[in-house]
């Protein structure tokens, strides 16, 4: 059962790649709370926002936009404050994990890698900080990932934007906590998304994973809702730079 925070009812929610895989159980949960949802993704996400028409009584804003483009990006932010009024949550929560070697990254797909990974979440904070002070507050999470953390092999170029997550994460916090404006990092752990199942969860690299587990159930991505409600409700109002881990017990911190 998910909790319910009060809070966050009527709450303008932001979230980069809403409809699909953990952004999309973000989307039904935030809904599910009350909040005024808009997000993003490059699809067309008619039938899910339907679908959580159905399910919550709530209907999401959707708008296409590739993150990757800056302009484009500030451009959904503007649209959604002025549908929901001002953005008092942001989530960056779209990635790309492409499995790549160190030795075939060319420069074209690195600067692509850290656009997707670290760049959009830069400008999505950047852009929502003057309406955040505005409405006296607002909360800031970035997803992350526990890949760096755990020093993981096969895509460099994402981990390194991972790592670049928390530092960013640390420093905005810093920067705008004078605003009441939290920033605070959200790290899942392997969430088995359609996407993972399809492209690389073979069964021997699950094995391997579920030996790591403390608590020996893979994660859903409705696994990941209720540490990220936390975060953007005032529940957590005296947490900022900080990186929550949901990941079944595989890294440990502090």
């Amino acid at each position: 059962m998910t909790p319910v925070f009060p809070d966050l009812d009527g709450r303008s929610v932001y979230i980069t790649g809403g409809g699909s895989g953990i952004g999309a159980a973000l989307t039904e949960g935030f809904l599910r709370q009350g909040a005024k949802v808009a997000f993003v993704q490059r699809s067309d996400a008619t039938e899910f926002c339907d679908e959580m028409e159905a399910k919550t009584g709530r209907r999401p804003h959707a708008m296409r936009c590739d993150i990757t483009d800056t302009a484009a990006l500030k451009a959904t932010l503007a649209e959604a404050a002025e549908v929901n009024g001002p953005i008092t949550v942001l989530v960056n929560n779209a990635a790309n994990d492409k499995r790549h070697t160190t030795e075939e990254v060319t420069e074209e797909f690195w600067d692509w890698m850290q656009a997707i990974n670290l760049k959009c979440y830069f400008f999505a904070a950047q852009a929502v900080i003057a309406g955040m002070r505005a409405a006296g507050g607002g909360s800031i999470i970035n997803v992350s990932s526990i890949s760096y953390m755990m020093g993981n092999a096969g895509y460099p170029a994402y981990t390194t934007a991972n790592g670049g997550i928390t530092a960013m994460t640390r420093s905005l916090a810093r920067e705008f906590g004078p605003d009441r404006i939290r920033v605070n990092a959200l790290m899942p752990g392997w969430v088995l998304t359609q996407k993972q199942l399809d492209m690389w969860a073979k069964p021997e690299d699950l094995a391997a994973h579920m030996e790591r587990m403390c608590l020996k159930e893979h994660l859903k991505p409705e696994d990941i809702v209720g540490g990220m409600l936390f975060l953007a409700s005032d529940a957590s109002k005296a947490m900022t730079g900080q990186a929550l881990v949901i990941d079944g017990g595989v890294v440990t911190t502090g």
